[in-house]
């Protein structure tokens, strides 16, 4: 399912180097899920409210992001046990501009997310040299426990306050990939609200009005769910059931 650009039309833009005041490494997090079908009525009359990410008129970037974990999928056992302190490792590309970031994401004691990255050449993965130091610096992870577990597609639109430090993320066009297998959620949108602090945001404001309630999940968990088998899920089942019938 494609995104019609029109409905972004009503959001003024906004550039990277105009963001960068809002990148929030260390926030609250709020997800929501929807069909992309939904957009509309989400957004509608949220331009006084939002800017949206633009550069040279594109406002839907394609990423790729590959996770890593430990062979006992450690990382998504946390997030499944709803361990607090924990972390999730992953390299990520920002397709359009061709950058690539190392990243370590922590979510602490007070579910605040704060995030790590630095900077590398390329997307391949491997963990050496600044990304090891990286790793021992803000994980309790060393290289040789980790391997690319799965990677993921997508495509994302990004909103930015006008009044208060707040970022959106809209995910769309998922597709999970592992061992040449790949599997994909076509009309499934993914937002996410980041804020400094928990403030009243018009946009779960909106979706609240229209009945779309916070989720737990993550979209690593979504894929390691998807694309290997005897895993356990028992803590996603109702945010699974919900993901089917968006996209059934």
């Amino acid at each position: 399912m494609k995104l019609k650009e029109d409905i972004l039309s009503s959001f003024q833009s906004i550039s990277l180097e105009q963001m960068d005041s809002v990148k929030l490494l260390n926030r609250v997090d709020t997800k929501f899920i929807f069909n992309l079908d939904r957009l509309p009525e989400v957004l509608s009359d949220l331009g006084d409210q939002y800017y949206i990410l633009e550069t040279d008129g594109q406002r839907l970037y394609p990423y790729l992001t590959t996770y890593f974990d430990t062979d006992q999928f450690s990382a998504y056992v946390n997030h499944h046990n709803g361990k607090l302190n924990r972390h999730k490792v992953r390299i990520r590309t920002y397709v359009t501009s061709n950058q690539h970031y190392f990243e370590i994401k922590f979510k602490d004691n007070k579910k605040r997310t704060i995030k790590t990255r630095i900077r590398v050449p390329d997307n391949e993965p491997v963990i050496s040299g600044e990304k090891e130091k990286l790793l021992l610096k803000h994980s309790p992870y060393t290289a040789n426990e980790l391997s690319p577990k799965l990677t993921v597609k997508f495509s994302r639109m990004t909103l930015v306050s006008k009044k208060m430090n707040e970022r959106i993320t809209l995910d769309t066009n998922l597709i999970f990939i592992h061992d040449q297998l790949e599997k994909s959620y076509d009309g499934l949108m993914i937002a996410e609200v980041k804020q400094g602090k928990t403030e009243v945001s018009p946009f779960i404001r909106r979706l609240h009005h229209l009945h779309v309630n916070p989720a737990r999940l993550s979209k690593y968990c979504i894929g390691v769910i998807s694309m290997y088998d005897g895993i356990k899920y028992n803590q996603f089942k109702e945010t699974l059931l919900n993901i089917n019938k968006l996209v059934s």
